[in-house]
């Protein structure tokens, strides 16, 4: 159960991320002013100091290495399906980690499954 919880946070956590860098950059703010900011205010995140979606501000960001998975898409689809049944066995609403699960099952549909879950920034900026 911890395990679900936990993964479901830092999954939530991840879109989030991926989605403001996506944003900043689109902006014109370079990938590292981003981090600098965002890591050292409200925003900051277990998540993006240590797999940050962008290659360039956390050396060993699967980001750097074209996504070669610390932790897969496929895993993080599998654990957000649980906990996606442990919350309704629970009877909680989780509206954000079924948000989190809908766009990661998408993204491993597109054959993205074995990249490491931070890529899904490439599938959130594809559909800017």
């Amino acid at each position: 159960v911890a395990k679900a919880c936990n993964n479901m946070a830092l999954a939530i956590a991840m879109i989030g991320t991926a989605e403001a860098m996506t944003m900043g950059q689109k902006l014109g703010l370079s990938p590292q002013t981003l981090f600098d900011v965002i890591s050292t205010s409200s925003g900051g995140s277990w998540a993006l100091t240590n797999h940050c979606p962008v290659p360039g501000p956390v050396c060993g960001s699967a980001a750097n290495n074209d996504y070669k998975p610390g932790f897969s898409a496929d895993l993080m689809l599998k654990d957000l399906g649980l906990a996606q049944q442990a919350g309704r066995a629970a009877g909680t609403a989780t509206p954000l980690g079924a948000q989190a699960h809908q766009l990661f099952r998408m993204f491993v549909a597109a054959g993205h499954g074995g990249k490491d879950y931070s890529a899904i920034i490439k599938m959130l900026d594809a559909k800017s």
